[in-house]
Formats: C-alpha cells, structure tokens, sequence
C-alpha cells in the first residue's frame, strides 16, 4: 500500500483486514487522520537522504521530489527539513492536478518528468529513489530506472522490480550510475 493514494490505499486496507463490514475505507482514513498529525511532524530522513541531495544540488546534478502524499501531509513530514527541500528544482505531490492515478500508476513520475527546466526529461535518464513496491512499479511504468532502499521488514520479493536495492542510502554509490562521484567516497 506504501506510496498509493490514501483512498486507494485505504481500501485495500479494510478489505485485507476483513474489517470492510465494520468500516469503510473513508471512516477509517478519518480515524488514521489524527495519528497521523500527530506522527508526522517528527518524521526523520532516510539516513543519507541529507548528504546525497546536497551532493547532487552541489554538483548541478537536477533533482525533484514526487511523493503520493497529499499536501497538508507532506508538509507536516517535511517541516523539520525545509531546507533541505528547498534544494529541489519542483515537488510534485499525489494531489497535484496532473496526477490522476496515485502508484504504481506512473503519473506523478511523468509529471516531475515534464517540469524540469528545458521540458521534459527523457524517462531513461532519470534516476528514482524509492522505499515503496508501488513507488518502484510506478517508476519502472515510467520508463525510469530505480534504486530501491526498502524498509527491512519488507519481503523481499518485493526487491524485483529495482535496478538496485540498497539496505541504506549511505550505501548509494553515484559514479555507478553516471553521476559525480562523493568528495569523500
């Protein structure tokens, strides 16, 4: 369910549960929602997220973020790390407009596709970091390549899909795909 739309993911939740009868997928994400508010302003980073962002925005390398949350829910994940966002060329978030389908439909990966500078980039050429199955199959859907770094607990069946799977973004090596390679590799 990691990285599809709320309401999408819902579903599948209320069905795989069995609780479908008691609760529908709408009444449930109006009970997930006060956890979530409180849970989400103390997201941390992936370890490594901080040093291989400032990396590429230092070496000129184009970077955007596109994430199937919604707005409020993005903020309130992000706003210990504002900073560091503000290092993306654009965010493209799952309420954008031109997102119609949340993953593993390939719509927001297409949509930050088209809104770097000079027009879109060509999928092959772009690189996505993903933690998410649905995330993974939405950017391959894209024509995209992926670097999986999944949540250990995640079976690994679910690694497949991946051009590469890393146990933690500090294993990411950039010259392996292309990019400048870390100062103090």
């Amino acid at each position: 369910m990691m990285g599809m739309k709320a309401i999408e993911a819902a579903r599948v939740f209320v069905e795989e549960t069995g609780i479908s009868d008691s609760l529908s997928a709408e009444d449930f994400l109006v009970e997930r929602e006060s956890m979530l508010q409180s849970l989400f302003p103390t997201s941390e980073l992936m370890p490594g997220a901080s040093r291989l962002i400032e990396h590429l925005h230092a070496k000129g390398v184009p970077i955007c973020l596109a994430t199937g949350s919604h707005r409020q829910h993005f903020e309130l994940k992000t706003q210990r790390h504002g900073e560091l966002f503000k290092l993306m060329h654009h965010i493209v978030l799952g309420d954008d407009p031109e997102v119609k389908k949340g993953k593993p439909a390939p719509d927001v990966f297409l949509a930050a596709a088209r809104r770097f500078e000079g027009g879109p980039i060509d999928s092959e050429k772009i690189l996505v970091f993903e933690d998410a199955p649905a995330g993974a199959r939405a950017a391959k859907n894209a024509g995209m390549s992926v670097v999986m770094v999944p949540d250990p607990r995640l079976d690994s069946s679910h690694h497949a899909i991946a051009d590469q799977v890393l146990s933690s973004l500090m294993d990411f090596n950039p010259s392996e795909w292309g990019l400048p390679a870390f100062e103090n590799a």
